[in-house]
Order: C-alpha cells, then structure tokens, then sequence
C-alpha cells in the first residue's frame, strides 16, 4: 500500500480476528493490537457469563481502540475490533477518519467450528447467533474490503493484503 493505512479488522467471533491481525500486521510491517484487550473488565465478565454487550458497554471500548487507531495515523497499524455495526464502525472513523475496515467473512458452520475448538477465550460459541444477528456488513461508502475465512490463516492474510492493496489503485 502506497500510505500505511490503519486497519481495523472486523468480523463476527470466530472469524479469526485475532489470528489473521497479527499475520496481517507483520506482512504490512506495521504494528498490531488486539481490539479484546481495550475492553474494560466489567465487558469482559458479562461476556464470561453469557450476556451480550449493549452499545453502553461498546462506546467505551470502541473509542479507546478509535484512539489507538487515530494515534497509527499515518504511520499504519492494525487492530481487531468486531466492529458489527453501522454506528460502531462510524464511531471509530470518528476518533480515526482514515481508518480502513477489513471485514473477515465466512458461513456460520465455518465459525462455529473454529470456535468451538478455541480454548481459553471468553467469547462462548453461544452468543455466536447474537454476533450474526447484529453485524452490519461494510456499505459501499465505506473504506473498506470483505475477505472470506475459507482455507488457512496465511491464504487469507494473502487475500486480505491483496484486497487491501486494491484499496490504493
């Protein structure tokens, strides 16, 4: 990419944000942060307990990550946020107007799978149809590139830095 873009990798849990943002970090050659880490432990609990998050608990969050990202600017990074909505993701433009989305896509079955063999997370598959039900995929005003799940986490980190490319021509 001819400007390093700040990344915000995207997705329903499961789709493997938190596998492909470090891969996709390094092949850019920019830094990487984990978007689960700038939830504060109260979001952290109810979604331990099996309790979804309401847009109060996401505001928080979502700006805290729109800082991180508005501090990348210019410079490049990539960070993992679910982004599912409309409104999320204009909020975390709001803190960083440059940011592009890379939405990680894939069938339900494809999901639950993985994440049902995921260990230690505190994302339970069960709040999995809450995900679904919720995501707003990218719009054509947004900036931003969908890319299917499908194959291992380096062919779809080849996809996602080809799509992004793209973005630039």
């Amino acid at each position: 990419m001819s400007t390093p873009h700040v990344v915000v990798v995207m997705g329903v849990a499961g789709t493997g944000k938190t596998t492909i943002g470090p891969l996709l970090a390094a092949a850019l050659g920019v830094p990487y942060a984990e978007g689960d880490d700038f939830h504060p432990p109260a979001n952290i609990a109810k979604m331990s307990a099996g309790t979804p998050l309401d847009d109060a608990d996401r505001w928080p969050w979502l700006d805290a990550i729109g800082q991180w990202a508005h501090g990348r600017a210019g410079l490049g990074g990539v960070v993992s946020s679910s982004a599912l909505k409309r409104a999320y993701r204009d909020r975390l433009r709001r803190e960083a107007p440059g940011a592009v989305f890379l939405h990680l896509t894939g069938d339900r079955p494809l999901i639950e799978e993985r994440m049902a063999g995921r260990k230690g997370h505190f994302m339970p598959a069960a709040l999995l149809d809450s995900q679904f039900a919720t995501l707003q995929p990218l719009e054509d005003d947004e900036a931003g590139v969908a890319v299917d799940v499908a194959g291992t986490p380096e062919e779809i980190t080849e996809r996602a830095v080809a799509a992004l490319r793209r973005l630039d021509s």
